[in-house]
Formats: C-alpha cells, structure tokens, sequence
C-alpha cells in the first residue's frame, strides 16, 4: 500500500467536475421556488447568489494552493485555527454531508431510472451504487473522465431546455413585465446560493492535480462562472415560456419548460438520472479524499491514509463511504438529513473564511493571493445564510 495519490488531473477535467457537482444538484429542482419569489427576476436572482458564492470561492481558491491537501477544508481549519479537534469535526461533517447528499441524490437518480426501466427502487439503488463505487476504486482519472461525460450531457440537457424555452409560446407573466421585488430578489437569492454548493469539493482533489498551484484557482473560479452562466440562461427560458405559478408549485420545473417547447419529457428524466449518477460520483470522490487527508494527521483515522499501489484510490476510503452512502440511501430520511447537512456546510463555510483571515495575517504570501476583503465578505455572507436558514428561510 502506498500513502501518496497519484497527480493525474489537469484543469479540464477538474472544472468539468467542478460544474457537475453543482449543476446536479441545483438547476433541476430550485428552478421553481426561486421563480416563486423573485418573479421574472429569477435569473437576477441566480447572478446575485453566484457573486455571494464568489468570495468563499475564492477563500478555498487561495487556500488550496498554501494548502494543497486532500483533507481540504479539515487541513485549512486547523492551520488557521491550530486545533486538530475542530479539524476533525470539520472533516467528519464533510465526510458525512457528503454521504448523505450523496444518497439523497443516489435515491432520486433511482427514482428517475425506475420511471424508464421497470425495476424495484431498491434494485436500481444497488445497481447505481455497485457501478459507481466500482469507477471510483478504479481510478481518480476514470472517475473524472466518465463526470465529465455525465457534465457534458448534463449540458447538453440544459442546452435543449433553453431551446425549448425559446422555441414555446411567451408567457402571459413575461408578456406583463412586473417591475422587481427587491424583498423577492433578495430571498430567492439566499435561496439560489444553495445551487453554488459545490466549489467547494474541487479542494479535496489537490493531492491527485498536476500543479495545484495554478491548477485550482483556475478550476474553481471557471466551474463557478460556467456555472453561474448556464443557470441565468436556464432560468431566463423558464420563466419566459411557463407561468409562474406553475413553476412554483412544480417538483420537475425544467420538465414544464421543455414540455412547452414541445420536446420528450421522458428524454428529460433520462438526463436527470445522468445528473444523479455525476452527482453522487462526485461526492463519493470527494468524501474519499477528506478521509484519506484526515488519516495523515489523525490516530483514528490512520488507517484511511492508504492509497492502493496499483489503482492509486484511497481504496479503504472510498469502499467505507460507499457504505455509508447506501445504508443513508436505503434505511434512513435523506431528505431530512440533507437540510441538516447544509446547515454543517454553512458553518464550515464560516470556518474556513476566518482560517484564511488569520492565516493570512500570519503569512501574506501565497502562490495564488486574493484582497484581504475577500474572506472577510465570505465570512459575512456565510453567517448570513446561515442566520437565514436559523430563522426558517431555508431548510437545505
């Protein structure tokens, strides 16, 4: 057994993982109750969540090149904060809020694919689960390769649903253009912030990136760009083609719109099954990772600090998070669990802002720096979704 990973990863495959991770997650669903608030200002909405996104982005952007490790965010808390305690709970709520959003989506993407083929839930949960485990062991550069394939139909998803946005008739709530709702904007906002959730797992790549130096900044920031792109297109064509009402109370938002273009719903549903799938690869991936970085400093994980000689994977990791995902997916409330494990992210965001402030106090220089107000927004922005969510704003 060897306790290196092997550099495999460039910037391509690192962005494309990048905005799999947050496109799966976000677009397909939180459509509609942004609609719900901000109106035809949706898109408004989308752009004003990606630019609060952008500070703490760019927080683990500097971050990743002083400390490229895999623990990622476990490593730069207790590097600004010097305890290995708070490191560990901030490893083991990455760990878990990645297993759990992991089966939360593995459940879904099982949903969608039992809608096509006619197969028990439980059995296309097994299937699912057994293949991307299989990937993931298999190799850091396979699993990339094939999320980046799933990032590319993902897009091109997307793609036809603002053709389709375009294609139907205009809306009669389009038609009217209502003046903004600022209160509106604002909330939808916080809301759409929760579609940026994401970025943040590019970090725990960094022991598998050739040049992480320049490597992550870069990937980071044009995963959070493309992404924040295709979200403000996405959402300009749903709320030009379909009512707002409708929108809001639609589980399937992207399904109306393209429906109202005239296009295949079930070619759709095939698409969100190739979303769960880039979804949950890419939090078992990154779950692997924290696990495997926490084993270089922690006794009681140890153990997890093993790569294996021939595939260069965190075998032991991965095959421990890979059950802990279908167990969560199989036995217990995922969707309960999920609001929880955005609260954990929420602090942690806040964690990792103030590490870099008094890091950066500390050591000015870095191979990748950013304004000192920077972290300091982050942290802002943070505490306040996070008092946004406290207060029953957002459940997650």
């Amino acid at each position: 057994m060897s306790d290196h990973l092997k550099r495999r990863i460039g910037p391509v495959l690192l962005t494309a993982y990048g905005v799999g991770v947050m496109v799966g997650a976000g677009i397909y669903v939180l459509v509609g109750a942004v609609a719900a608030q901000a109106g035809l200002y949706a898109p408004l909405a989308f752009l004003i969540a990606g630019l609060i996104a952008a500070p703490s982005a760019l927080s683990y952007a500097e971050l990743s090149t002083r400390i490229p490790e895999a623990a990622g965010e476990a490593a730069y808390v207790e590097a600004g904060f010097g305890s290995r305690a708070l490191a560990q709970f901030v490893g083991v709520t990455i760990v878990l809020a990645g297993a759990v959003s992991a089966a939360a989506v593995l459940r879904g993407g099982a949903g969608y694919l039992t809608s096509v083929v006619d197969v028990p839930l439980n059995v296309a949960i097994l299937v699912i689960w057994a293949f991307l485990i299989a990937v993931a062991i298999i190799g850091v550069l396979e699993s990339l390769a094939l999320a980046a394939v799933f990032t590319v139909i993902e897009v091109v998803g997307l793609t036809m649903v603002v053709w389709a946005g375009w294609s139907a008739p205009v809306s009669p709530d389009w038609a009217v253009q209502a003046a903004p709702y600022w209160g509106g904007i604002g909330i939808a906002a916080t809301l759409a912030f929760y579609a940026f959730i994401g970025f943040e797992d590019i970090v725990n790549l960094a022991e598998e990136t050739r040049r992480p130096e320049r490597t992550m900044p870069i990937s980071i920031i044009a995963a959070l760009l493309i992404t924040t792109g295709l979200y403000a297109v996405v959402t300009v064509a749903a709320v030009r083609s379909v009512p707002l009402d409708a929108l809001a109370g639609s589980e399937m938002p992207l399904a109306l719109v393209f429906e109202a273009g005239g296009g295949p719903v079930a070619l759709l549903s095939s698409i969100a099954v190739v979303a769960a799938l880039n979804g949950v690869l890419a939090q078992v991936i990154m779950a692997a990772r924290v696990l495997f970085g926490m084993g270089r400093r922690a006794g009681i994980f140890s153990g997890f600090h093993h790569a294996h000689p021939r595939f260069g994977t965190p075998v032991r990791a991965t095959l421990l998070v890979g059950a802990m995902v279908l167990t969560a997916a199989l036995l217990l409330p995922v969707a309960e669990l999920a609001g929880v494990t955005s609260v954990l992210l929420l602090i942690v965001f806040v964690l990792v802002n103030f590490s870099l402030i008094r890091i950066k106090a500390r050591t000015p220089k870095a191979p990748f720096r950013t304004p000192t107000w920077v972290p300091v927004v982050g942290l802002v922005f943070a505490l306040a979704a996070l008092a946004t969510v406290a207060f029953g704003g957002v459940s997650g």
